[in-house]
C-alpha cells in the first residue's frame, strides 16, 4: 500500500468543522488554541457558530480551512496503523500549505501564519478587483485553452483549476467571464457561476504575491520528510528556497490537480486519504483515476468517518 494524503482548500467549508476533533484528542485542542491565538478575529467560534457570510470570507476562511485540515490530520496520526506509512502529500491550492505542514517543510504555527496573511492580502485584491470564477463541464483542456488564447473581448479570463479531464475552473474579471461564457457554450460547455468574490489564480489578485512573498522569506521552510506534489508544478520538490518561490506564485498560477493526481498514480501510489471537510477531492478522484486501475479513494472529516477509513487502511 503507498499512501498519499490530499487537503481540500477553499470550499469544502462547513459549520462546525472539526469540532468533535477538537473535544476529543488534547492535542487537536492545542492546535486550535494556537491558531485562534494567530488571528486577529474569534476563530474558533466563527467555525463554530457561524455566520456562514464570516466563515467565507477569504480572509476568515483561508486559516478555518487550514486549521480543520490540520486538525484532522492530527486525529489520523494519532490512530493512524503503524503499518499505514504516508507516502506523499497534495493539497488544492489553499491546501498546499496543510500538505507543506503534513510533510514537516512548515511548522504549524507558521502555516496558520501564512494562510491567515495569505487570506488577507487576496481579499484585499478581490475587494480592489473584484472578479468570479466559473466551473466549466464537458470541455477538454485543450478546449479551454483554445477558447481563452483566442479570446479578444473586454476583460481577464485565466484557466485557473485543471481539476479533471472535463471539469475545469476559469477565473478573471466579471466582463471578461460574462464574454467568454457564450463561445464556451456554444462548443458544448457547461457553465457553472461558482460561490466566489474573489478571482483567485488569476492576475486580478497579483498584487497579493509581493506581499506575500514578504511573509514567506521570514518563516523557516525545510526539506519536506515526504514528498508533496505541488499545484504549480504537479511534481515534487526538494529545496526549499524553491518551494517557497513556487507557493508565492501558487496565487497567480495554474492548479494543475490533475496532473498532479496522475503523477502520484503513476509513481505507484494507490490508496488516497482526502484528510479535511467534504468530499470534494474524493469526488474528482472518481473522473481522475484510469478505468481499470486498482485505486482506493477514502476520506473523513469526524471521528466515525476517520474510523472507517482507518479499518479499511488496515483490511489493505
Amino acid at each position: 500500500m503507498k499512501i498519499a494524503v490530499l487537503f481540500p482548500g477553499q470550499g469544502s467549508q462547513y459549520l462546525g468543522m472539526g469540532n468533535e476533533f477538537v473535544a476529543s484528542y488534547d492535542e487537536c485542542r492545542a492546535i486550535m488554541d494556537m491558531a485562534a491565538s494567530v488571528c486577529d478575529f474569534p476563530l474558533e467560534k466563527i467555525i463554530a457558530e457561524g455566520p456562514m457570510e464570516e466563515l467565507t470570507r477569504a480572509a476568515v476562511l483561508q486559516p478555518a480551512i487550514t486549521v480543520t485540515n490540520l486538525i484532522c490530520l492530527q486525529a489520523l496520526q494519532n490512530i493512524l496503523p503503524d503499518t499505514a506509512e504516508i507516502s506523499c502529500f497534495a493539497g488544492h491550492s489553499l491546501g498546499e500549505f496543510s500538505a507543506l505542514c503534513g510533510a514537516r517543510v512548515i511548522s504549524v504555527a507558521d502555516t496558520i501564519k501564512l494562510v491567515e496573511r495569505r487570506g488577507f492580502f487576496m481579499e484585499r485584491e478581490g475587494t480592489k478587483n473584484p472578479g468570479v470564477m466559473r466551473a466549466i463541464l464537458g470541455l477538454t483542456i485543450e478546449d479551454l485553452e483554445q477558447v481563452v488564447d483566442g479570446y479578444s473581448g473586454t476583460g481577464v479570463v485565466t484557466i485557473a483549476n485543471f481539476n479533471t479531464p472535463q471539469q475545469i475552473v476559469i477565473s478573471g474579471s466579471i466582463d471578461g467571464l460574462e464574454g467568454v461564457t457564450p463561445i464556451l457554450e456554444e462548443k458544448g460547455g457547461k457553465v457553472i457561476p461558482l460561490n466566489v468574490s474573489v478571482a483567485n489564480h488569476s492576475p486580478l489578485v497579483a498584487g497579493a504575491v509581493a506581499d506575500f512573498s514578504e511573509i514567506i522569506e521570514s518563516v523557516d521552510f525545510h526539506a519536506p520528510q515526504a514528498a508533496v506534489y505541488f499545484n504549480v508544478s504537479a511534481q515534487p520538490e526538494d529545496n526549499p528556497e524553491h518551494i517557497k518561490q513556487m507557493m508565492a506564485k501558487q496565487i497567480v498560477s495554474r492548479v494543475r490537480w490533475f496532473e498532479s493526481i496522475s503523477a502520484m498514480i503513476e509513481s505507484g501510489v494507490d490508496t488516497f486519504i482526502e484528510v479535511g471537510p467534504k468530499t470534494v477531492l474524493k469526488g474528482m478522484m472518481r473522473k481522475i483515476v484510469p478505468k481499470g486501475a486498482n485505486v482506493v479513494s477514502l476520506q473523513f472529516d469526524n471521528p466515525d468517518s476517520l474510523q472507517s477509513c482507518v479499518e479499511k487502511l488496515s483490511l489493505g
